[in-house]
């Protein structure tokens, strides 16, 4: 990192930084509460409120949004005249999944070969820390040149939407000139990006029933209908021989063209095992980041322990459609339904139910606010110039920000590198990427006032 004044003081902060992190990862703020304790996301996000009036924000609120969970806001005001920049990033966590398995306590933040372990250290908590260094950095260097809006919301994880539904009955809140949305990642340590397009999802249950009830597999079996057969037909309609989705009516060969993913860097990434081949077409970004994906998430079924002998009479799935950019969620789940009920063999009886549904999202990346994320990039990056990447993952609050500030410019930034493993156990964040990225936000809002 070239010397400046904004980076040495980044650099100096950083001590600071961690003993936060460590602060922040310490509670147990999964935004499912019969699996975690409420108390743990209310004192999650009580912290991050007095963090923020800690640096002199104004209006710091806890908000009590429609799923159940608070989303803390503040307000920090500018120079008169000045552009007003949102801040995103999100306090609740992904459970642990089996702790059994993390090398160190998931809730302990742990140094370990450069890197800090510990749920939520990337994704987003490390997020939030990320915009505090920011501030501060521009704080000792000559104040912030924008008024800031932060928004650190409570249940992201959990998909729920509170936050969508309160901005959506306030809409005047969370009005800005850019908005910069701390929950994305670098393509590769060191290698600064920005997500320009994110892939919408739809969540399907299916079910299907043949029989009045179980019947005996030897007695019955060979004519009796079998709901579980019929299942697995269904979800193997919705994949073509090698692997692509196939949903009738749906496009599925749209190419990408920005930065793509090598396919030996990706089998090393999704860590696939020797031999075993990637599914689809195209190239690896044409397939995660620009075309449609079907994922069964889950069957009910009888396990293999405690089965019995039997012709299963029900049969149900989950499955998980991801969205392209260009193509309307709306329409992609009425597709899916239409296929799954039509594929569905020997007149069994089927049943579908929506579960939840999210819009693609495309940024404008020729705007003022890339260029000055452009530039400060190329600045706290030395030597490297700001990509452009796609996710295959959704974020739903970047549509209904969209949707409702159609004129603000979103940038998507973060820590969710390949290495931090988020979502997975033994989560971790780059602290070299911490300290970077906060530089690259603060120049960034410094080249935007100046715009």
């Amino acid at each position: 990192m070239s010397p400046n004044p904004i980076a040495e003081t980044v650099a100096a902060l950083m001590p600071r930084a961690k003993a936060e992190l460590t602060d922040l990862v310490a509670f147990k703020s999964v935004a499912d509460f019969e699996q975690f304790p409420r108390s743990e996301s209310e004192k999650a996000a009580n912290w991050v409120a007095d963090a923020l009036r800690a640096e002199g924000f104004q209006d710091v609120e806890l908000l009590d949004t429609p799923d159940g969970t608070q989303s803390v806001y503040g307000f920090l005001p500018g120079p008169e005249g000045a552009p007003t920049v949102l801040l995103y990033a999100h306090y609740d966590v992904q459970p642990p999944l089996d702790e059994a398995a993390w090398t160190t306590p998931p809730f302990v933040l742990t140094e370990r070969n450069g890197r800090w372990y510990g749920r939520g250290a990337a994704d987003c908590k490390g997020g939030v820390i990320m915009h505090l260094l920011a501030l501060r950095a521009l704080k000792a260097n000559g104040g912030v040149p924008v008024n800031v809006k932060v928004i650190a919301e409570g249940s992201e994880e959990q998909g729920t939407g509170g936050l969508e539904r309160y901005a959506e009955e306030h809409p005047e809140l969370l009005t800005a000139d850019t908005i910069v949305i701390g929950d994305s990642g670098n393509f590769r340590v060191g290698l600064p990006t920005v997500t320009s397009t994110l892939r919408g999802m739809t969540m399907v249950r299916v079910r299907i029933d043949t029989l009045e009830g179980n019947l005996h597999s030897g007695q019955f079996g060979g004519a009796a209908p079998d709901a579980l057969a019929a299942l697995v037909r269904v979800l193997d309609s919705l994949r073509a021989e090698d692997g692509s989705t196939t949903i009738d009516g749906l496009t599925g060969d749209t190419a990408w063209d920005g930065l793509q993913y090598p396919e030996a860097d990706f089998r090393k990434d999704a860590r696939v095992l020797d031999g075993v081949q990637l599914i689809g077409s195209g190239t690896v970004a044409d397939r995660i980041w620009a075309r449609p994906a079907v994922t069964v998430l889950g069957i009910d079924c009888p396990p293999v322990v405690g089965a019995t002998p039997s012709v299963q009479a029900s049969a149900q799935a989950l499955i998980s459609l991801r969205v392209p950019p260009g193509v309307d969620a709306a329409e992609a789940t009425k597709l899916l339904l239409a296929h799954l009920e039509a594929h569905t063999p020997w007149g069994a009886r089927v049943q579908t139910e929506q579960i939840g549904q999210g819009q693609a999202f495309r940024a404008n990346t020729a705007s003022p606010a890339y260029e000055a994320m452009a530039d400060a990039m190329s600045v706290a990056y030395p030597g490297e110039e700001m990509q452009y990447a796609g996710q295959g993952g959704s974020i739903p609050l970047c549509n209904t920000l969209a949707a409702l500030y159609p004129d603000a410019e979103i940038l998507l930034i973060g820590l969710s590198e390949p290495e931090a493993q988020i979502h997975a156990v033994n989560e971790s964040v780059s602290p070299e990427e911490l300290e970077r990225l906060s530089v690259a936000e603060a120049l960034f809002l410094r080249n935007y006032a100046a715009r």
